[in-house]
């Protein structure tokens, strides 16, 4: 492991913040963006040092492999004040990790998990007047990688460049939501990139939701691309289904992107004393839960919304609709990992880290 120190990482600050023109009782969820950002570029071989510099657009040739073979990658994570003014952050190693093996994928070179963390460190430190503090918000933090070589070649690049940027935001999803099960469009294939935080993923979901959405859902529940018999992903989340007592969600796969969040949710379900199973669920299965009243919660799990409840489901020109209960289990495992993350309960877990 490369040894690097926050105090070996140059810092470039603004010369006047914008923070005094941002209202943090009003955010919207990634467009408003802080003084500064990480910046690490890889060449001849090898990454360079970051740099921590203000926020500000990039200059990139026209031929930039980005721009022609999609040799893009991102991760999302948060970080949390608590009442006391410090700083955390929520299982950051794994976002690493995830993104080593989304760079791996796509032929981008692994970036030191030192540049990582002392990067994101340093970056947190320097911005952290920026972290709200209002329940439900929180700094997003996204970082990325990108082909920025240039050349017309297909072939990977042999110039990277890697950036952490970060946005105040306030709470990501609002109200009801409705999901149509697709029936045609596939997120992903077998022996794909479904499983990696790959940028095109994400462009090959708009035009299936914008359908979607044009048929009254917000969001859609994606299939197996084979038969579209096995739930899979709800929108850009992991799907939790709740029959009876027994929460299920699917299996990580090819297919299916092993989320930090659906994660934490089986260990905190495993704690509670939460039955569930790790398994393909079928729409059919669903279907008929939803017919004969043992379908009780559907939610979908992410990072950006934590947990997102289901109140309905479309499928085969027919709605679904899910019904109102207390004490949900997406509200006790919602409450239970934001209580971990903004430093309100106990940790038994490990997962916090204080910067």
């Amino acid at each position: 492991m490369l040894n690097l120190k926050n105090s070996n990482i140059e810092v470039t600050k603004v010369s006047a913040s914008k923070i005094n023109d941002v209202d943090f009782d009003n955010l919207s969820f990634g467009k408003v963006f802080s003084d500064h950002m990480l910046i690490c570029t890889y060449k001849n071989g090898a990454w360079n040092v970051p740099e921590i510099v203000p926020y500000q657009p990039l200059t990139l040739d026209p031929s930039a492999k980005i721009f022609h073979y999609g040799q893009a990658i991102f991760e999302g994570l948060k970080a949390y004040k608590d009442t006391n003014n410090d700083v955390f952050l929520f299982r950051p190693y794994e976002n690493c990790k995830r993104l080593n093996i989304s760079a791996k994928r796509l032929a981008i070179p692994e970036l030191p998990e030192a540049y990582f963390m002392e990067g994101l460190k340093t970056l947190l430190q320097v911005d952290k007047d920026w972290i709200p503090t209002k329940d439900g918000s929180s700094l997003y933090i996204r970082p990325f990688i990108f082909a920025s070589g240039e050349g017309f070649h297909a072939s990977p690049s042999n110039e990277y460049t890697f950036i952490i940027a970060t946005a105040p935001s306030g709470a990501y999803f609002s109200g009801e939501v409705t999901v149509l099960i697709e029936e045609h469009y596939s997120r992903s294939a077998n022996g794909g990139v479904g499983y990696a935080k790959a940028a095109g993923n994400y462009a090959g979901q708009f035009y299936p939701t914008q359908l979607a959405v044009k048929k009254g859902y917000n969001q859609v529940i994606w299939t197996d691309d084979n038969t579209h018999e096995y739930i899979e992903e709800a929108g850009a989340m992991n799907i939790f289904i709740r029959i009876n007592d027994t929460l299920i969600t699917s299996p990580t796969s090819d297919r299916i992107l092993d989320g930090v969040t659906r994660k934490s949710i089986l260990d905190i379900a495993k704690n509670e004393g939460i039955d569930f199973e790790v398994r393909k669920i079928t729409v059919s299965e669903v279907v008929e839960a939803a017919n004969n009243g043992h379908l009780k919660e559907m939610f979908g799990a992410g990072t950006a919304a934590v947990i997102s409840p289901i109140s309905g489901f479309g499928y085969k020109n027919k709605d679904y609709k899910l019904p109102e209960l207390e004490n949900t289990y997406a509200s006790k495992l919602k409450k239970r990992i934001t209580d971990i993350q903004t430093n309100k309960a106990e940790d038994i877990f490990g997962w916090r880290v204080k910067i």
